[in-house]
């Protein structure tokens, strides 16, 4: 009898944390984490990655045009910003009171959201 294992990676960010790039073109920039797509461990960011969409005229742009979009950042190159401090910190799991399993600020000891 074979388990099934659980393959979905725990990811240390979520949407609507605030988060710093730490490598790439876009190193040092902040911004708040729009949308996390798991299975391919990248996250949308507020202002990073700008990318240029060409799109053509349809009925709600009848005029096309290029459109400015934020383009996925792989997880590995954000680092999250301690809500104490506003430095980038790790991040840590630990039970709550309830038991509940809450994010915790390495740097500081703070339960993040």
């Amino acid at each position: 009898m074979s388990r099934k294992i659980n393959t979905i990676p725990k990811l240390h960010i979520r949407k609507g944390d605030m988060v710093r790039v730490i490598s790439g073109d876009s190193r040092g920039k902040e911004g708040r984490v729009l949308r996390v797509i798991v299975d391919k461990q990248r996250a949308v960011v507020e202002g990073i990655n700008m990318m240029s969409k060409h799109s053509k005229p349809t009925q709600q742009n009848p005029n096309g045009g290029i459109i400015r979009q934020e383009a996925p950042i792989h997880v590995s190159n954000l680092m999250l910003l301690d809500p104490k401090s506003g430095k980038t910190t790790r991040i840590g799991r630990q039970r709550d009171e309830s038991g509940r399993w809450v994010r915790v600020a390495k740097a500081s000891g703070q339960v993040i959201k």
